[in-house]
């Protein structure tokens, strides 16, 4: 119950709108609002929702609620709430749902009053997700114990499941878990569209780890450039890991165009022992996170009578990057996002799979089936580091939008499918 509290939302994109509906279904009274040109849609919007009031500036939501999120871009953050943070309400708590805390935090210490507390927070899943069970992320910088209660008790209409760290905390975990994840995806995409190739057409890239490299990238294109571009530039330690996962595709491709298989196992089985330690094989009883017969179902083209084998680049280098940075990822399956569990599985599948493993090193070196999507997948993956070391946010948008578009008319069956394999993967997924 709203105890005659408000709550306000500044920045109605979707997570904002997600927030609206969720706060006001558990009966917290919601004062929002977004740029002024969208105050028309979003009143429409939100006619049915009573609780739900769309005001046309931040100066009003702030003035009049309790507890104020700011749930805009990163990189539009310090000027949002430089405009609307004076106007925060005497004794109001205010908080953000940005990806990197480092500038955010920053923001409020800078153009929030002093009377005011800041209690951030991060919800670790897309809009399109069901927040119950998953991570949430509550950060107390500036608070009493009574304030931060309050912002619990706020937030649990979300039955997530909440995870207590400082600013600098997230932002390495965060790192950790999103970071060279989205640069995967990111970089398979901008390969597939290099060569002009949508791959559930072709029996190369069907069934099971395919799956889900395709709907997950997919996915990801089908969302909003700065979901991705706040927490790669904006973010020291995910700059760093970005720069890692791009040396490693670059090193580990040399091997296979020089045929050196000796090396290459090398570095691949070193990387297995440091990430996966000594539980290579699947023990009796023990689950792994996904399994190939369930990923079978969700292809979205037809299944071949036979699969065909895979270097699997993008795995070798994402386990080779965790190596190089000393990242064993389990450490965080607390903080991790669907994204992150769906990508730790199918790299967990490769690996504690010796035969799979041993059949992937050998169709680097002897099999040149993908050697063009390599090539490209190599390039991409250099280009992204490049874009995110400078900074340009106008350049990652521009490569973004650029293969959002190629791949844009089969969105809405990739995300129906990916959203049912999630739902599928996260009921069978053992819970850490």
């Amino acid at each position: 119950m709203d105890d005659g509290k408000s709550v306000g939302i500044i920045g109605m994109g979707d997570m904002g709108r997600m927030y609206a509906r969720r706060l006001s279904a558990a009966g917290w009274k919601v004062n929002a609002c977004d740029v002024p040109e969208k105050y028309d849609t979003l009143v429409e919007e939100f006619r049915d929702f009573p609780k739900v009031e769309i005001m046309r500036t931040g100066h009003f939501v702030s003035r009049c609620s309790d507890y104020i999120v700011y749930s805009v871009e990163a990189k539009n953050i310090d000027a949002v709430v430089k405009a609307f943070g004076p106007s925060t309400k005497v004794g109001a708590i205010v908080g953000g749902q940005t990806s990197c805390k480092a500038p955010e935090i920053e923001a409020f210490e800078k153009h929030l009053p002093a009377d005011v507390s800041i209690i951030s927070c991060h919800s670790l899943h897309g809009p399109g997700v069901d927040p119950k069970g998953q991570p949430l992320v509550l950060i107390k910088h500036r608070a009493s114990d009574a304030d931060f209660t309050f912002v619990e008790r706020v937030l649990s209409c979300l039955q997530s499941k909440h995870v207590y760290l400082t600013r600098e905390q997230h932002d390495r975990i965060t790192a950790d878990t999103q970071a060279v994840t989205h640069a995967a995806f990111l970089s398979m995409g901008a390969a597939w569209s290099a060569n002009n190739q949508f791959p559930w057409e072709t029996p190369r890239y069907i069934g099971g780890i395919e799956n889900v490299k395709i709907n997950i990238t997919l996915r990801i294109y089908a969302n909003k450039w700065h979901v991705y571009a706040g927490l790669a530039i904006l973010n020291p330690d995910a700059q760093k890991q970005i720069k890692q996962y791009a040396e490693s595709v670059t090193e580990l491709f040399k091997l296979m165009l020089a045929g050196n298989k000796e090396e290459l196992s090398r570095r691949v089985y070193a990387a297995r022992e440091a990430v996966f330690g000594g539980a290579h094989e699947k023990k009796e009883g023990q689950e792994l996170l996904l399994r190939d017969d369930l990923l079978d179902r969700f292809s979205l083209g037809e299944m071949p009578e036979r699969k065909l084998k895979n270097n699997h680049l993008s795995l070798l280098a994402i386990v080779d990057c965790w190596w190089k940075l000393g990242i064993v990822p389990y450490d965080h399956m607390i903080c991790s996002t669907p994204l992150f569990r769906m990508w730790l599985g199918i790299t967990e599948s490769l690996f504690r799979n010796s035969a799979l493993l041993e059949e992937a090193i050998d169709t680097a070196i002897n099999d040149n089936t993908f050697r063009a999507d390599d090539l490209e997948f190599t390039f991409a993956a250099r280009d992204w580091s490049q874009r995110v070391i400078l900074g340009h946010f106008d350049a990652y948008r521009e490569k973004f939008e650029g293969i959002q578009k190629y791949f844009e008319p089969r969105f809405p069956e990739a995300t129906k499918m990916g959203n049912e394999m999630i739902r599928a993967i996260l009921e069978k997924t053992k819970d850490p």
